[in-house]
C-alpha cells in the first residue's frame, strides 16, 4: 500500500472534495480500498486511484457490463463493480506510482486497454488481475 500512496493521496482528495455534497466513506477490508460513494461528478461508475475507490453509486457491489461489452465486442455477462475496481488495486499496488503513466499508454479508459480487459477478466472469472 505504501508503493502506491501517491495515488492514494489523488484519490482521498478527489473522494473528501466530494463530501460536502452528498459522499460518503466506506472502509472494504476485502478490497483493501476506502471507498466514497454517492460521488456526484463525472459521468457514472467507479474510478479507483490507489487504495481509494470513487463511486457515484450506492452500493459497490452492482453488476455493470464489461468494456468489450459496452464496446460490442460481443455478449458477455455482466461483472461486479467491486470485483472489477479490487483488480484495479491489486494492478495500483503492483506497480504504485507506474500504474497512471502505463495505464494511459495503453489507451486511458477503453475496452482496448489491457488493463481494463484484466479487470474484466478478473471480475468475470476471480483470476487474471495482471495486464500482461
Amino acid at each position: 500500500m505504501a508503493w502506491t500512496s501517491p495515488n492514494t493521496v489523488l484519490g482521498l482528495v478527489l473522494g473528501l472534495a466530494g463530501l460536502p455534497f452528498g459522499a460518503r466513506i466506506q472502509w472494504r477490508a476485502a478490497d483493501l480500498a476506502l471507498v466514497f460513494h454517492n460521488w456526484r461528478w463525472g459521468p457514472g461508475g467507479a474510478l479507483t486511484l490507489g487504495n481509494v475507490i470513487i463511486h457515484t453509486g450506492e452500493d459497490l457491489d452492482a453488476h455493470c457490463h464489461t468494456y468489450a461489452h459496452k464496446a460490442g465486442w460481443g455478449m458477455e455477462p455482466s461483472v461486479c463493480l467491486a470485483d472489477h475496481e479490487r483488480a484495479h488495486i491489486y494492478q495500483y499496488m503492483a506497480l504504485g506510482p507506474l500504474f497512471l503513466p502505463l495505464y494511459l499508454l495503453s489507451g486511458g479508459v477503453s475496452a482496448r486497454n489491457r488493463f481494463e480487459r484484466a479487470a474484466d477478466r478478473y471480475a468475470l472469472s476471480g483470476r487474471g488481475w495482471w495486464p500482461w
